[in-house]
């Protein structure tokens, strides 16, 4: 009997699946508890327009990502830092001043936990990593520089 499960079933599949089950198992376990329901033409309808939906979705979020990646290719972000009496940095820029920052000069917003860039404990350019999407990974220059 074809199911369509409702929540993920260990040993079976992930909420969404359409699976192939014994008729026992469905009406004695899945269906009683709300796991699965049977894949009617009613049912296999809405799986199938979910899974367009699904598609057709990740393929916009894919699109973006691509789109804000030819956006970020070699720009540099200016940032300004307090420094001691000896021109060092105090403390170090973080990941989300870096998010502020892109929110702050280009009106970009990026999680702070999609940034991936090494310490940054001095001045200089340093380069920082964003990931987008699963696969898409755009990099950009963050300058810091001494505050006046």
């Amino acid at each position: 009997m074809k199911v369509i499960l409702l929540q993920d079933v260990k040993g079976q599949g992930v909420k969404g699946a359409l699976v192939n089950v014994s008729d026992g198992y469905a009406r004695n376990f899945l269906f009683p508890r709300g796991l699965a329901a049977e894949a009617n033409a009613q049912a296999m309808n809405e799986w199938k327009n979910r899974q367009d939906a699904a598609a057709f979705h990740k393929q916009e979020e894919k699109k973006a990502a691509e789109e804000m990646q030819a956006f970020l290719k070699g720009k540099t972000l200016h940032l300004t830092a307090r420094a001691g009496q000896n021109g060092k940095m105090f403390g170090s820029v973080t990941t989300k001043e870096v998010a502020a920052e892109m929110e702050k000069q280009w009106n970009v917003q990026i999680d702070k936990k999609k940034l991936n860039m090494q310490d940054v404990k001095a001045f200089g350019v340093y380069e920082v990593q964003v990931r987008l999407a699963q696969s898409t990974v755009a990099s950009f220059s963050v300058a810091v520089s001494e505050e006046k």
